[in-house]
C-alpha cells in the first residue's frame, strides 16, 4: 500500500512540482493560467485533512478500482493526498537552483527540455530526494488512517488491538515499529541526499 502509493504519487507529484515551476513567472515556461489553475488545485486538495479526502472521494476511488474497501480503495486517496505534497516540495527544490545555472543554460541555447533535464534536475537532485523522503513520512502517517477503508496497515494494528482493545502490548510494538520505520527511512534518504550534494 505504501510502496504503490509513493511510486504513483512521486510520478504525479514530480510532474506537478515540475510544471509549477516551469510556468510561474519568469520560470523557464512561463504560462499564468496553467500555473494559476495547477496552484490552486494543489492546494485545495493540501488543505482537506486525509480522513475527509478519503470519504469525499470514494465514487471517484469505485470508478478507479472497482471498491470502496481494502488495500486498493486505500492506495487511491493515499495517492491523491500526497501528489500534491510532492509536486509543492518539488517546485521548492527547483526554484532553489541558482538563477545564473538557468542563464547559462539559456546563453548556450538549451532548449526549455534541456535546461530542465541537464541543468534543473541535475542541481535539484539532492534536494528532490530529501522531498521524497519527507513525503514518505507523511505517507505512513497517512496510512495509519487507511484502515478506516479495510486496508490494515501497522497504524491500523495499533488502533484495532492497541486503543480499541486496551492491548498496551501491541500499542507498545506498533509505536515502536513505527519509529524505527521512519528513522530508517529519514537516515538513508538524509544519506543518499548527502552524496548527491557532494558531487
Amino acid at each position: 500500500m505504501l510502496g504503490v502509493a509513493l511510486v504513483l504519487g512521486s510520478i504525479l507529484g514530480i510532474a506537478i512540482g515540475t510544471a509549477l515551476a516551469l510556468t510561474r513567472p519568469g520560470g523557464v515556461l512561463p504560462n499564468r493560467a496553467v500555473n494559476l489553475v495547477l496552484g490552486i488545485v494543489v492546494n485545495i486538495v493540501r488543505s482537506l485533512p486525509f480522513i475527509i479526502l478519503l470519504v469525499a472521494i470514494l465514487p471517484f476511488t469505485r470508478f478507479l478500482v472497482g471498491t470502496s474497501i481494502g488495500v486498493w480503495a486505500a492506495i487511491v486517496p493515499l495517492t491523491v493526498m500526497i501528489a500534491p505534497y510532492i509536486g509543492r516540495l518539488v517546485e521548492n527544490s527547483l526554484l532553489e537552483v541558482p538563477r545564473g545555472v538557468i542563464e547559462a543554460a539559456r546563453a548556450m541555447g538549451a532548449s526549455p527540455f534541456q535546461i530542465f533535464w541537464r541543468f534543473l534536475l541535475p542541481e535539484a537532485r539532492g534536494s528532490l530526494i530529501l522531498a521524497v523522503t519527507i513525503a514518505t513520512v507523511g505517507l505512513i502517517d497517512a496510512t495509519a488512517m487507511a484502515g478506516t477503508v479495510g486496508a490494515g496497515g501497522i497504524g491500523d494494528l495499533a488502533l484495532s488491538y492497541g486503543y480499541q482493545r486496551y492491548d498496551g502490548f501491541a500499542m507498545v510494538v506498533t509505536v515502536i515499529t513505527l519509529i524505527v520505520l521512519v528513522q530508517g527511512i529519514q537516515m538513508v534518504g538524509s544519506s543518499i541526499a548527502r552524496r548527491f550534494r557532494r558531487r
